[in-house]
């Protein structure tokens, strides 16, 4: 039994959901996935893990499918509404997803797809009210499938199981105290952990109120703040940085207004990226709050946690949530001595399956005794771990992503004026980093603008470089390796 959807039997008339401004109840967001359950069996007793993926704004007819999906058996594959046509025919096709199910606006966008009779095209409006008998759903079935880009030029998918992602929540509802009458506003993307597991999720299990705010506008944050019924936002840091400037630009009366309505608040939190001190004071002295940080991936969920109720120190993460076990090890995989910097491993229910369909680079990842590699470099000090950075330059973290700068450059060298490129992440108070290229060209000139509109069809928008210089030839250390800290340097004079 899926005990994420049985609990809402507990609530079935509270708000589940609020969308484009309407609100939706526990029993209608029950009735409504059975609904979707249904229509994806067709007479089937169980979809024994297909692959389901919905391409579908946040919201209520999202919140649905998903529950649709596990309740029938299949395995949650959503797709970034952002994505070019590229990047999601690349996740189906790894998947070799079954289903694919998409609102009105994408149709055009997945129209190359329709005649492959291998995958069946359902609308996101189409789902008729319908009452059938549905599979029990054993905790350790796949459930969810989301894609983050590693040290390899592509993606990978993620899989997590019923109990996997059960351990997530319930690790954070504990450690963040939710309850029945907490009310959280959604403005993350919902292909990602952060605003699948750790905002809609977590509400849903509480019997809270989970509120979607399809597109970023500040104006319409803080107008939703502002009628005093949210009392939780989670966000990356470039979305605390926007909210900041708008505040700033804004006469004296509203920002009192604001204020006054933040400070209400229960909680705050600030995560997917690393989050700037300036940011963190200045978010304080307009909020009265001090942001939580926490620290998670697409594998494990949160694995670290400021404390809800003690002191949050600036630069560290905390220690680790209910059931996750954490340590610091070596390029051996020996842990470290306290006080000594190391590589992030952990061991816990929360930690993901496998990587689908790549045993080898699932293998790669966790150590001979099972503890999984993050990558990530922390120190423990003061009582907190605190994080020193990532084990590879070619992570980029920008605006909450992390991004891999190895499948930028494979796509960068497909134009057919870049002889070689080197791609890097570059400082940035706003995004966290933002993306730098260096181009060799096979010629002396090109047209950045048309290089932009090129690859405008090829990445999304948050993949794309900002900032690029031009080499003859790319730094190299004796092995031949490209030394990407040295291209840094370059953006950084």
């Amino acid at each position: 039994m899926i005990n994420l959807i049985q609990k809402a039997n507990d609530n079935l008339n509270r708000i589940a959901i609020k969308s484009d401004e309407i609100s939706y109840t526990y029993k209608q967001l029950l009735n409504a996935s059975e609904s979707v359950a249904v229509d994806l069996l067709g007479g089937k007793d169980d979809l024994n893990e297909q692959r389901v993926a919905y391409l579908v704004q946040p919201g209520f007819n999202y919140t649905a499918i998903q529950w649709g999906i596990w309740r029938a058996g299949g395995i949650a594959i959503p797709l970034c509404v952002k994505h070019p046509f590229a990047s999601i025919k690349y996740v189906l096709d790894d998947t070799s997803a079954a289903m694919v199910i998409c609102s009105s606006e994408f149709e055009d966008l997945l129209s190359p797809l329709k005649e492959r009779p291998e995958i069946r095209f359902m609308s996101s409006d189409g789902f008729s009210s319908k009452e059938g008998n549905l599979p029990d759903i054993k905790m350790e079935r796949r459930a969810l499938i989301l894609y983050t880009s590693g040290t390899t030029g592509n993606p990978k998918g993620v899989v997590t199981t019923h109990l996997n992602i059960e351990t997530q929540i319930t690790a954070l509802t504990t450690s963040w105290e939710w309850h029945k009458d907490d009310h959280i506003l959604n403005v993350l993307p919902l292909h990602h952990v952060h605003g699948i597991i750790n905002v809609m999720s977590c509400a849903l299990w509480s019997g809270a109120c989970c509120e979607f705010l399809t597109k970023f506008s500040a104006k319409k944050i803080f107008n939703i703040f502002c009628q005093n019924e949210v009392n939780i936002f989670m966000a990356v840091p470039t979305i605390y940085f926007k909210l900041i400037a708008y505040w700033k630009e804004l006469p004296i009366d509203q920002q009192q207004t604001i204020s006054a309505s933040l400070k209400d608040f229960r909680l705050m939190v600030s995560g997917s990226a690393a989050l700037p001190i300036s940011v963190l004071e200045e978010w304080k002295g307009i909020s009265g709050h001090t942001l939580l940080e926490r620290y998670g991936m697409t594998e494990m969920g949160m694995a670290i946690s400021n404390s809800y109720r003690e002191t949050r120190m600036p630069g560290h993460i905390g220690n680790p949530l209910n059931k996750v076990v954490v340590r610091l090890a070596d390029e051996q995989n020996t842990e470290v001595a306290s006080g000594s910097q190391g590589e992030i491993q952990v061991k816990g229910p929360n930690v993901f399956k496998e990587y689908w369909g790549k045993p080898e680079a699932t293998a790669e990842t966790f150590t001979k005794d099972g503890w999984f590699k993050t990558g990530d470099i922390a120190i423990y000090d003061n009582g907190y771990y605190r994080i020193l950075g990532r084990n590879s330059v070619d992570i980029i973290k920008s605006g909450g992503y992390k991004i891999s700068a190895l499948e930028i450059e494979e796509v960068l060298r497909k134009h057919e004026q870049i002889k070689d490129c080197g791609v890097v992440g570059i400082p940035d108070d706003e995004w966290g980093e933002i993306i730098g290229a260096s181009l060799i060209l096979k010629e002396e000139d090109i047209d950045l603008e048309e290089l932009n509109g090129w690859l405008k069809d090829k990445l999304p928008g948050y993949k794309t470089p900002r900032k690029y210089i031009f080499q003859e030839d790319l730094p190299r250390n004796v092995m031949g390796k490209v030394t990407k800290k040295e291209i840094t340097k370059l953006f950084l004079n």
